[in-house]
């Protein structure tokens, strides 16, 4: 298929101005929007011939490429098979002109999807974000917690509300740019024409200056305040996770809307459990009366204490597991478990007493281990080579 010539897409001469180029684009968006043309099937191949058009003729160096060589001289710009809406890298104009009148659907509705604009889009900066870092008890994130924290901040200026000027009559059009935010350097050479395009440094991009600053934020727009701040911490976090609040970070630079605030979880280490997961373990020594005889003993939990019982013979490593008693699922619902490890405590002082006790314990049969774990203890030694 033949391509038309963009100027003659757009209905324009060959000296039309940027703004003319833009003005007519509009125009023929808003006549061939699919919206507006529920029967016409030739809109939506309308609106992408007038996109490729503006696409070209908007950004200074495709233009002089394309007056100089013409369609050829373009190949390679777009995708294979044509233009894609993926290659339209003026994305943000497009939505400055159009985006206020049929909103974001349109876009992916007929192009299949949209690309970031390769240029800065104009208006007021989102404020940076912030950074703060929550310490919890396991306690604490095993039901749950609420808490508030004091942030320091950079805050809309309530004098100038924003636009860093004495009063709304001291904003002033850049001179530089002419309120565009950007300066273009023509240049040429034997090759052609080549158009240097960058951020005015006079207003910084905004396309505005303040000739007379607000004395109460010296024309920032931001004055430096303290605010407290409620995060609801759902129960079973674990460190390394974040919660974002928005819109409570730094206000942005001119009246630009705030950023986040993230909060990022930290467990404080606890003095009796280990965590692993959502699972909790919890060393429990023993007696050596208890570990023979058994026992009934107090184990605390993160919800409380409760009884367990230790079976007669419980031997040093057994592990028990109560059900229910760890960390809640943070993406589901019932908790982990809470591993209860046993060890024998071994004495390292004895009484006369306690020694003649166990001196007369020492020759009978049945308080030694049974020849199958001597046994077994030596294949390991082979095997392992201890």
């Amino acid at each position: 298929m033949v391509k038309r010539d963009y100027y003659e897409v757009l209905g324009l001469q060959r000296n039309a101005s940027e703004g003319e180029i833009k003005k007519a684009y509009r125009q023929m968006a808003m006549k061939y929007h699919p919206d507006r043309n529920p029967d016409n099937k030739g809109a939506e191949e309308k609106v992408k011939e007038a996109a490729e058009a503006y696409e070209v003729l908007s950004d200074s160096q495709k233009r002089v490429t394309y007056d100089q060589f013409g369609h050829d001289g373009l190949r390679g710009t777009f995708s294979q098979g044509g233009f894609q809406w993926s290659d339209f890298t003026h994305f943000g104009d497009f939505e400055d002109i159009l985006g206020d009148l049929f909103g974001g659907s349109f876009f992916g509705d007929i192009f299949g999807g949209r690309r970031t604009s390769a240029r800065r889009r104009r208006g007021p900066q989102r404020g940076a974000d912030l950074q703060v870092r929550l310490k919890l008890t396991l306690e604490e994130i095993t039901r749950g917690v609420e808490k508030k924290i004091k942030l320091t901040q950079l805050q809309t200026c309530s004098a100038c509300h924003g636009t860093g000027a004495k009063s709304s009559d001291h904003v002033k059009t850049c001179p530089a740019c002419h309120g565009s935010g950007e300066l273009r350097q023509v240049s040429r050479s034997l090759l052609g024409q080549f158009v240097n395009v960058s951020t005015c440094r006079t207003c910084g991009g905004e396309g505005q200056v303040v000739d007379q600053p607000c004395p109460t934020c010296s024309g920032q727009g931001r004055v430096r305040g303290t605010t407290t701040i409620t995060v609801k911490v759902p129960a079973g976090v674990a460190s390394g996770n974040y919660i974002p609040i928005r819109g409570q970070g730094n206000a942005g630079p001119r009246g630009g809307p705030a950023g986040d605030v993230i909060v990022f979880i930290e467990e404080k280490e606890h003095p009796d459990f280990e965590r692993h997961g959502d699972d909790i373990i919890f060393h429990k020594a023993i007696s050596i009366p208890q570990a023979i005889l058994g026992d009934d003993v107090e184990i605390p939990t993160l919800t409380g204490k409760v009884r367990m019982h230790i079976p007669p013979g419980t031997q040093s490593g057994k592990v028990f597991r109560l059900k229910g008693k760890g960390i809640p699922h943070l993406h589901g619902y019932g908790h982990g478990d809470q591993l209860v490890k046993i060890y024998v405590w071994i004495p390292t002082k004895l009484s006369s007493q306690e020694k003649k006790l166990f001196q007369d314990m020492a020759d009978r049969e049945g308080l030694h281990p049974p020849k199958s774990a001597r046994g077994l203890f030596g294949k390991m030694k082979e095997v392992f080579g201890v």
